[in-house]
């Protein structure tokens, strides 16, 4: 069900690509475009004709209960404002939550044709082909991806030092506006860590979880467990992770210890 929802909404952003685009904004730099709310229709369609028990979390729509232990999280369109100016990097985001964990994840890059799929304790799949996170064991050595909050015009300099210092100690640093592409090009190789600050639960569900079952690590900025609405994320191929962190560490130590209020 959560790959022909993901299909669906994926055909639809793809036809809809390249074409003028109906735009709104939820802040200075955060909008949202009337194929964004289309997708999400589509799927949250699908989902509550399959499973009309089940609560359903979705970034433009509000959010349903339920009756069970079952949540889905839904990102219509993550990598709006590249889909809005014609960008090619953007993704259709569907996980399953029971009981408070994860248990399934489908994130759709309907450009490129990729699909990556993840369900708890059996693996991550790219088009139905086992995928792995990378063996590169330094951060020096380490293609690192990251993005910026809709905050960032607010706190531009706490965001600034974070890429100053992964500059200075990776290989090479990525930002490509899809947090949910981010995640899964850690899982099958492409990048070697990525961080980022405010996510929501729809952005990062599915990848994390992808991430988890290609044998990758999550965690927030600290090491802690991670958590969906916790505002902090940090994911890798398990070996540059404690370097990942460290680095964090040393910004936030010589920004006072926490990000601005706010």
């Amino acid at each position: 069900m959560a790959l022909a929802a993901a299909a669906r909404a994926g055909d639809l952003l793809r036809g809809r690509y390249g074409q003028h685009q109906q735009v709104s904004f939820k802040s200075a730099i955060d909008l949202v475009t009337a194929v964004d709310r289309e997708a999400e229709g589509l799927i949250l369609e699908i989902i509550r004709d399959a499973f009309p028990e089940h609560g359903i979390v979705a970034e433009e729509s509000p959010a349903t209960a339920g009756r069970g232990d079952y949540r889905w999280y839904v990102d219509p369109l993550d990598g709006t404002t590249n889909f809005a100016h014609g960008f090619p990097q953007f993704a259709v985001s569907i996980a399953l939550e029971h009981s408070g964990e994860v248990i399934l994840g489908v994130v759709h890059d309907p450009l490129r044709e990729e699909t990556f799929v993840a369900s708890r304790g059996a693996g991550a799949r790219l088009n139905g082909t086992a995928i792995g996170v990378s063996d590169v064991a330094n951060l020096g050595r380490s293609l690192v991806g990251s993005g910026f909050p809709y905050d960032v015009r607010e706190r531009i300099d706490f965001y600034e030092a974070f890429w100053r210092e992964a500059l200075a100690r990776a290989q090479g640093v990525r930002r490509v506006g899809s947090a949910a592409l981010d995640l899964c090009y850690v899982a099958c190789g492409r990048l070697d860590a990525f961080w980022e600050w405010n996510l929501h639960a729809w952005d990062l569900a599915a990848g994390c979880l992808v991430v988890e079952e290609a044998g990758g690590r999550v965690s927030d900025l600290s090491g802690a467990r991670h958590r969906l609405t916790g505002g902090q994320t940090a994911a890798s191929n398990g070996h540059v992770h404690d370097e990942l962190l460290a680095m964090m560490a040393d910004v936030l130590a010589r920004s006072g210890g926490s990000p601005p209020a706010g």
